[in-house]
This record gives C-alpha cells, structure tokens and sequence, in this order.
C-alpha cells in the first residue's frame, strides 16, 4: 500500500503538472501569493489555473511520494512481509514517480527555456527518464540480502526527482507578485537554463556508480555524535523556516556531494577505484 501510494503521488504530479498550457511567451508567468506556514492553508490557497501554484503543487506531490517510498521497505521489513515482488513493484512505481513525472514537471516550470528551446528540453527530459530506468532496472540486478542499504551506486532517483522537484519551490519564490528577490524575473530566465543543463548533470549521475549514502538508514541507524544531531536540527529549522530557499540548497547538496568526493579522492588524493565510473 505504501508503494502504491507512491505510484499514486507520482501520478497525480503528472496530471497537476499537465494543468499547464503550452509556452508561448518567454517571460516567466507571475504567480499570486499564497500563506506559507500552515500547509492547509497553502493547499487551499492554491489555483488550479496559476501555473506556479500547480508547478509547485506537482513538487510536493513528488516529495510526498519520496516520504512514502522512504517508509514502505521499513515497514515491509519490520512486518517481515519482504518479497521480490515487492521489490519489482517499487522498482516499476519509481519509474513513474521519479522519472517520469520529474521530468514532465521540468518542462513545465521552465517555460522561457521551453518556448526558445523546445526540442532540446523534451530531449533532456526524455534523457532524464531513460536513465532513471536504467539505474532501477540496474539496481534490481545488483542489489540482494546481504547489502546493508548504507550506500547506493549511483545518485538514487528519489534524490535525482527532489532536485528537480525542489525547484518548483524556488520557482514560486521567485514568481509571486510581491517577492523581494532583486533582477526576480532574471534570475528566472538564468535558473531554468542552468535546471535544464543540470538535469543533464543528473541523469549522467543516476548511471553512475559514484556512492552515494542512503540518507534515512545514515541519518537514523546506529549512535550518532553531538555534531551530528546539531547540524540535523540547523537543517530542519532551516526547512521550517525558508522551505522555498533551503530544500533546493539541500537537495543541490547531496546531489554533488558524491562528483565532490569523487574528485577529491580520485584527482586530488589520486587514489585508485575499485570499479569503473559508469
């Protein structure tokens, strides 16, 4: 049920997402200002014909189904209820909702890239959903009991998907009527030029095998330090407090966390590596 419920997020984030009419100018769209504290009162305050509204609505939409698919092989495994068939149906779900419907939402909330570039973004997007099912099918192959589920091969594609669905909550700050951010409109038009080409970025990390660590099962498993819980907390006030500015800085964290160590271990340090890159 958790991993339907998944499947069913990712679907829903297709069709809000699908809401948005075809680019035909190459300006941003201007959004109307919704509450951001209470999440009811952001989820009624949303337009189903504002553009941004849906933008961001498919966003959560994705993190949701991120908090779902975190929960369903904890919960299977503490129900002792684990079976390959559970795994393939994760697996077939995370296409759609982590492949399909990110880079469905990456087309539409870059509007000017899309109207001055529109068969690139579509290929892009195409690329972004290959590469999330070849890094799933890939992990299906390679994964099996004995792995301790502390480190993946290959950035995941839930954290691929909350990169791009991140910025759909940066989109709305940037977009709504009364933002504060100087040359708003600007760096817009720059962000969704830079999404595309990182999206690129992304796809090529999926495939990868540049480790990566399972953030639940490192965050949670085992005796953490002092340290460890201060910068837990700094982050989760962070997302409490600037959810629009700090999700995407975090996820753009992990993202390049793993090319970050990589060259650090392999250009500077100059060690070895165990296996190829791709």
């Amino acid at each position: 049920m958790f991993t339907l419920a998944n499947l069913v997020c990712g679907f829903f984030a297709i069709v809000v997402a699908a809401r948005i009419d075809k680019a035909d100018t190459g300006e941003p769209p201007t959004a109307v200002v919704i509450g951001e504290r209470a999440p009811i009162k952001i989820f009624k305050g949303l337009n189903p014909d504002d553009p941004t509204h849906n933008i961001m609505l498919s966003g959560w939409l994705i993190f949701l189904a991120m908090v779902f698919d975190a929960l369903d092989g904890k919960v299977a495994r503490l129900a002792r209820t684990t079976s390959d068939f559970g795994g393939q149906l994760d697996s077939l779900c995370d296409v759609v909702t982590f492949g399909v419907a990110p880079a469905f939402l990456l087309v539409k909330m870059c509007p000017s890239y899309t109207f001055k570039h529109p068969a690139a973004v579509w290929v892009i997007a195409a690329l972004f959903v290959i590469c999330a099912a070849l890094r799933l099918a890939r992990f299906n192959v390679e994964s099996g009991e004995d792995d301790d589920h502390m480190m993946f091969r290959g950035l995941p594609s839930p954290a691929a998907a909350g990169v791009l669905a991140s910025f759909a909550l940066l989109f709305y700050a940037l977009r709504k009527e009364n933002s504060t951010i100087v040359y708003a409109q600007q760096v817009d038009v720059i962000l969704q030029t830079s999404l595309a080409v990182f999206a690129v970025v992304l796809a090529l990390l999926m495939v990868s095998r540049i480790p990566y660590p399972h953030v639940t099962n490192q965050l949670f498993r085992g005796n953490r330090s002092f340290g460890h819980l201060v910068g837990l907390v700094f982050a989760l006030v962070a997302v409490m407090v600037v959810p629009f500015y700090s999700v995407p800085l975090l996820a753009c964290v992990f993202a390049l966390v793993g090319p970050a160590r990589f060259f650090w271990t392999a250009v500077i340090q100059r060690r070895p590596r165990e296996e190829p890159l791709f």
